[in-house]
């Protein structure tokens, strides 16, 4: 994790610093984007609706020193072409005797480079200019190779011997160049010659040469891992964390410290107390980067012992001090972390808490921008450990030229520092900003007066009585968040501040939010004995009930059942005017299940509907939006990177193969879990024995699990109880009735297999006998020949590519994806020099090779291409979800379309889930995740249907027959990990299918319906 730079670009223009610095060519320097990726964007000027926008290599907030590059370029995708006559003259100076004119028409040559002219002509005469003692002219002949070694592999290879040859010059500075013009040409053809100048320039006798070869190292792994292992340049590697030299050990860490991240399970960096001592020793001495470098290095040592963690502590304390405040925050990160090994009790922890205050507070004097990443890293400190910042209150006031970003994180952490001394002080503050002019301002201020009174209990009625003045001033959005914020006063101490309720009504004319409608509907619901009229309030809002979002809808019919329980008498015809319209009239599942749930309550059993509806509330808690403890373990391990500033652990944003390692805080001094086992055992649970995730044997769905673990018994036949099916519930009461039949019989112990053909085709397998026909056991690899392959339709017609014709189909054959494309010249010009390009989209779909067109599209000519597709592209949510935008390219123009591919196409051959797993999944995942739908005119049985799923990779995990219908359990994984778990109802002689499908990603549900319904259908 690379921290955060006092140079910092603001936070909401990170992925326009990033599309500036891709566009033209700031590459980080420790890890070189490969030119095909990053030069598309010379020849794609916008795409329709948004252009190719940045995607985060990782959880980095920045680059380490981004050296500017020329403007990446592919041969035939320029903005403009060089003139033969212009190459000419250029070729004739390059080869010129005088060094003077050689220099400044290599300047040349990378000017055009850099507004993108195609110099390419000249590879061979610039790399003859090599041959020079000049050192700036051998700086300007390395950048053009850069830049055109990957498009010019063979020639490349001329410059082989010129680098050998530098780097065994005297001139550690022209070793040093060698050494990293050789990690960033890109190109497997090069990099075996490099080894030997590589590992004499690791020890090499200048320090500056060999700080530059350790990062050289972490460049060539990442073109060819295996190399670089062969070689022994991660053992050499390892060895210059002992180097003399401060800066030499910096990179040798953050080299070592890249590869890793590649390899989340090597053990790279094997830190013991002799390689930490050496570290801490060379942090007093190197550049603030290379202290950054060895302080991230620090924070993933887990010391044996408080004694041990106190010393690095306090080696580590001076960096607070220093004016770089990516420098601070890795070592706040540090010392947050080895702050967890330290007793409480000891004087040095109460020291330490004092010490990491005032450079917290500095960072707040910063721009803006820093500013707004420095608070959301002290919110997570703030929420962690707020006794540090308690005494610091006053900087976090809130100033009038503050932007709302600033504002607004300040406000959150005034209210996680709030307490019963300083709330007279924040009171006053939250009152003057309510009546600001910045209206989202003015919200959160009065949500946040709200929040003290529910955290600070003594301020409770000095909070309700600010609320009520602010209502008084009649300003709409003041009173509507005024009445939110009441009603969840009203929640926290029941029975004390009801008295406002008179006020409240009076501004009832004046709610238009559906938040602040509902709100006020509860208190009215709640309250409904302490008002004469609230039958009339009600039914005001009644009028209007379609029109009302669901969320007030849900509320209105909940406080119009308490109102009937409470006044029966008096509100009989209303309660079945908001049940009819709630059940007969909406077409929203869950308030039409919440009618039902009600009507039959009142209608069976009124006491019991009493009891339920007018139950004894649980109080709210003091704080509903702290971050769940485990991830905020995470994230303070997190502290100086862009995790701190989502909110988010890495693997929830970082796209791309690298594994993510789940970091976490060491234990409490004291704590019975071990440094090794950061996954304990639950308190209480016996030593040695880990968490059931399945259930226990006594468990039905335990039962279920455990059926075929034992040997085959005799005793008579299994006689089966008929399974009732809800109308609504396809899983028929749950997945505990999915063995319904077996289960009836558990308490049994005799239980014998009937003769193989006399099973009845509505019972399960007999209990010995493992299972047989309810888990389909066969294995979870797809049909060799291939997926459903849809039709070629028209992409893009004629009339729109002046005279290109592009009509296509996705296919998926064993494991591998294609785009089959069919290119027609309806041109009377020839077509040539073919490219393609996929805007950023859901599931990161992306060529996987160039578009080959080997020969020139002549008129009325058409030519089949199989493009291959991987999904490593960048990711970004596209609507709809399928939706694919394409560039092509030719030597006329520059076309762009769009398409809606199958979902089927992704859906991987290993996406049979084990039983045991999926039962357990399935009760997992939310019952709001579940979609139920139905595929009409679909006359197959349950074997053809199994089977032509199967094949385009949907798994039959578990068949079976109730009451004549056969249903279908399965399970399927799209390539980004995303499982779906489905349940198929087939009915003998009904053409229609039910389908439910459970995710935890709901909005592919409805695609892979579309799916299921086009594969059965084709």
């Amino acid at each position: 994790m690379i921290p955060l730079s006092q140079n910092l670009p603001s936070p909401f223009f990170l992925p326009l610093f990033s599309a500036w610095s891709s566009a033209f060519g700031v590459l980080p320097a420790h890890k070189p984007v490969p030119l095909q990726d990053s030069s598309l964007v010379s020849w794609v000027p916008g795409w329709p609706g948004g252009g190719p926008g940045p995607t985060w290599a990782s959880a980095r907030i920045l680059g380490r020193h981004p050296k500017p590059l020329a403007r990446p370029h592919r041969p035939g995708f320029t903005l403009t072409h060089s003139f033969p006559g212009e190459i000419f003259e250029l070729k004739a100076e390059l080869n010129s005797d005088k060094k003077e004119k050689k220099k400044e028409a290599v300047k040349k040559v990378i000017a055009s480079m850099t507004v993108g002219k195609d110099v390419s002509a000249l590879f061979p005469d610039v790399v003859n200019c090599m041959q020079t003692d000049n050192l700036e002219l051998k700086k300007l002949v390395y950048l053009y190779l850069m830049n055109y070694a990957k498009s010019q592999p063979d020639m490349a290879i001329m410059a082989v011997n010129t680098f050998v040859k530098d780097c065994e010059d005297p001139n550690p500075l022209i070793r040093a160049l060698a050494v990293r013009t050789m990690g960033c040409i890109r190109v497997d053809k090069i990099t075996e010659y490099l080894c030997e100048p590589l590992r004499k320039c690791l020890k090499d006798e200048d320090p500056y040469v060999r700080k530059t070869a350790a990062v050289c190292v972490a460049k060539l792994h990442d073109i060819n891992a295996q190399l670089v292992e062969d070689q022994g340049f991660l053992d050499t590697l390892k060895d210059l964390i002992s180097d003399s030299n401060p800066m030499v050990v910096a990179n040798a860490v953050a080299a070592l410290s890249e590869i890793a991240e590649s390899h989340p399970s090597s053990n790279l960096l094997d830190l013991n107390p002799q390689s930490i001592n050496k570290l801490l020793t060379a942090l007093n001495e190197c550049t603030e980067w290379g202290q950054i470098f060895i302080l991230d290095c620090l924070a993933s040592y887990m010391p044996k012992d408080d004694r041990e963690a106190q010393s690095i502590c306090e080696r580590v304390t001076p960096r607070l001090s220093h004016a770089n405040s990516a420098v601070v925050l890795s070592a706040v990160k540090v010392l947050m972390k080895f702050m967890e090994m330290l007793s409480k009790d000891l004087d040095y922890y109460g020291t330490l808490l004092k010490k990491l205050a005032p450079p917290l507070v500095t960072l707040l004097s910063a721009e803006p921008e820093l500013q707004y990443v420095a608070l959301r890293n002290i919110n997570l400190i703030v929420q962690k450990r707020p006794e540090i910042l308690k005494h610091e209150m006053k900087v976090f006031f809130v100033k009038y030229n503050d932007p709302i970003y600033v504002k607004l994180e300040k406000l959150d952490i005034m209210i996680r520092l709030a307490s019963q001394a300083n709330i007279a002080q924040v009171l006053a503050e939250l009152k003057e900003y309510a009546t600001e002019v910045d209206v989202d301002f003015v919200r959160k201020a009065v949500r946040a007066i709200g929040r003290c009174a529910i955290k600070v209990e003594q301020s409770a009625e000095r909070c309700v009585s600010t609320l009520l003045d602010l209502i008084q001033t009649k300003v709409n959005y003041v009173v509507q968040e005024a009445i939110v914020v009441i009603k969840d006063i009203f929640r926290k101490y029941p029975n004390k501040y009801e008295s406002v309720i008179a006020t409240l009504c009076e501004n009832l004319d004046s709610l238009d939010e559906p938040e602040a409608r509902a709100a006020m509907i509860w208190i009215v619901g709640e309250y409904a004995e302490r008002i004469d009229n609230a039958d009339e309030l009600l039914e005001s809002f009644l009028e209007g009930f379609h029109d009302e979002s669901t969320q007030v809808q849900l509320q209105l019919l909940t406080a119009i059942v308490k109102l009937f329980l409470k006044k029966p008498t008096e509100t009989q015809e209303l309660v079945q005017q908001v049940l009819s319209l709630a059940t007969q009239d909406s077409d929203n599942p869950d308030l039409r299940d919440r009618g039902y749930i009600y009507w039959r309550l009142l209608s069976t059993d009124p006491v019991a509907a009493k009891e339920v509806v007018l139950a004894e509330k649980p109080l709210i808690s003091e704080e509903t939006d702290l971050i769940e403890p485990t991830l905020l373990d995470e994230l303070i391990c997190y502290i100086g990177t862009l995790a701190s500033v989502y909110h988010k652990p890495p693997s929830a944003f970082v796209e791309g193969s690298r594994g993510v390692v789940h970091k976490s805080l060491p234990p409490r001094t004291g704590s019975s879990e071990s440094a090794e086992s950061p996954e304990a055992a639950p308190t209480g649970a016996p030593p040695g024995e880990q968490p059931a995730v399945i259930p226990a044997q006594g468990d039905l769905l335990g039962d279920l699990l455990n059926l075929d673990l034992g040997p085959p018994v005799t005793g008579p036949p299994l006689t089966a109880a008929p399974v009732q099916m809800g109308a609504v519930d396809l899983l028929g009461g749950g997945l505990d009735s999915l063995m319904g039949d077996e289960a009836e019989g558990m308490g049994g112990t005799n239980f014998a297999a009937p003769p193989a053909g006399t099973m009845p085709a509505n019972l399960g397998a007999p209990i010995g006998g493992g299972l047989g026909d309810l888990f389909d056991l066969t294995s979870g690899v797809g049909s060799l020949s291939g997926s459903y392959v849809a039709p070629k339709a028209v992409w893009l017609p004629a009339m729109k590519a002046k005279g290109l014709e592009i009509s296509g189909t996705f296919t998926r054959q064993v494991g591998s994806i294609s785009m089959d494309l069919l290119l027609t010249n309806k041109a009377l010009q020839v077509m040539s020099d073919f490219a393609i390009q996929f805007n950023r989209n859901s599931f990161g779909l992306a060529p996987a090779a160039p578009l080959q067109v080997h020969a020139p599209l002549s008129p009325n000519q058409t030519v089949e291409i199989s493009l291959p597709l991987n999904t490593v592209g960048s990711v970004m949510k596209m609507d709809p979800l399928n939706n694919l935008q394409v560039a092509v390219k030719n030597n006329i123009d520059v076309f762009y379309f769009s398409t809606l591919y199958p979902l089927h196409i992704l859906f991987v051959e290993d996406g049979k889930m084990e039983r045991q797993m999926f039962l357990a999944t399935w009760k997992d995942i939310p019952n709001e995740n579940e979609a139920q739908f139905q595929i009409k005119d679909c006359p197959l049985n349950a074997e053809a249907v199994s089977s032509k799923l199967q094949a385009s990779n949907i798994f039959t995990i578990a068949k079976r027959n109730v009451e004549g219908q056969d249903m279908l359990y399965q399970s399927l994984k799209l390539t980004n990990s995303i499982w779906v778990l489905a349940e198929l109802r087939v009915q003998p002689g009904n053409p229609n299918l039910t389908l439910s499908l459970k995710c935890r990603a709901p909005e592919v549900s409805q695609h892979v319906y579309q799916a299921y319904e086009t594969i059965l259908k084709n």
